[in-house]
């Protein structure tokens, strides 16, 4: 396969309790191999909590909007233009601290299963637990 063109209106949104998900790219819409790429998009006051994928590494970048990023226990605020790069098995959590939806662009590898993405949720483990308080 040469590559296949992603159109944003014939991508559906995952909707979830935190925001939306975007697969543009990943296994079963692409066929890719080594890369997952999701736009995010996390609704106000919401957050993709502690979690970690132990054989990906991931890129995100901020888009739009302010996000409390967390990567192992150090926390940063991001804002459009900034990234941070998570190593595999790095535990890392994303929360929208601004007035209107923060967009997030994602993006791992290798794909890892039939999508491509894999997500060990950690949220209810200490040290993650209490970071937030």
């Amino acid at each position: 396969m040469t590559g296949k063109f992603m159109m944003s209106a014939d991508t559906p949104p995952e909707v979830l309790d935190w925001g939306k998900l975007r697969w543009m790219s990943h296994p079963p819409s692409t066929g890719a191999g080594q890369l997952t790429v999701i736009e995010v998009n996390i609704s106000p006051g919401k957050g993709h909590d502690f979690h970690k994928h132990p054989d990906q590494e991931e890129v995100i970048y901020c888009i739009s909007g302010t996000v409390e990023q967390w990567l192992h226990t150090e926390r940063r605020l991001l804002a459009p233009g900034d990234s941070v790069f998570i190593g595999a098995d790095v535990v890392h959590a994303s929360f929208n601290v601004g007035e209107s939806d923060a967009r997030l662009l994602a993006i791992l590898g290798p794909c890892v299963g039939e999508q491509g993405y894999e997500l060990v949720d950690v949220a209810d483990q200490a040290p993650w637990n209490g970071l937030r308080q």
